[in-house]
């Protein structure tokens, strides 16, 4: 019987020797309530519970309890499988509900943002086309007085070749009528000198 008391404090030591004394923070599972004990091990004594998702200090472990201290500093022995690494759903609710909150605020924004230049980007493509419009318009005008003033041109060009006619026959007959009168003249002028130079001139 004593050896086997001698045995059962050497496990109890070597237990207690495998306990890791680094400090961590670890959070109680989602459970509505988890009882604590006052040592590591499911033989001691119930000393209390700790709130789900609620925040504690882990002090020490020996693979199934670990020693925790609670945000009022208690300190008590809890299963590790009830221990988290993360903040329980509880606790990050709301935080994740504050992240939906501003990336819809952000999206929202996006949103906004979008639109806004959007509207701007129809509003200069409508200038554009006013711009393109006008252009058109202002070049179907060039074209219509290009092609009215080819026609002056035309017009202009067959009068200055029937001037030109004109003057021409008017010159030919100027000077025919000149050549006629020289011609005229010729032949009328020794009719019309007197008779006395006629023999004058037949003496000589």
């Amino acid at each position: 019987m004593q050896k086997l008391r001698l045995i059962s404090l050497a496990l109890l030591s070597l237990s207690v020797c495998a306990v890791s004394h680094a400090e961590e923070k670890r959070y109680v599972s989602d459970e509505l309530t988890t009882w604590v004990r006052s040592g590591p091990g499911d033989n001691y004594r119930l000393v209390g519970t700790v709130n789900a998702g609620e925040e504690v200090v882990l002090l020490q472990s020996n693979g199934k309890y670990g020693q925790v201290r609670d945000g009022n500093g208690r300190i008590a022995w809890i299963q590790l499988d009830s221990l988290k690494n993360k903040p329980s759903l509880r606790t990050r609710v709301p935080d994740l509900e504050n992240q939906v909150k501003t990336l819809t605020d952000r999206l929202n924004n996006i949103d906004n943002t979008w639109n806004q230049r959007t509207a701007e980007m129809q509003k200069k493509v409508a200038e554009s086309d006013s711009v393109i419009n006008g252009l058109k318009q202002e070049n179907q005008q060039l074209k219509n007085q290009l092609v009215v003033a080819q026609k002056k041109v035309n017009a202009a060009n067959i009068q200055l070749d029937d001037k030109q006619r004109n003057i021409i026959m008017q010159w030919f007959m100027y000077g025919g009528g000149v050549a006629g009168v020289g011609l005229l003249l010729g032949l009328l002028l020794p009719y019309m000198l007197p008779s006395r130079k006629r023999s004058d001139r037949w003496m000589n």
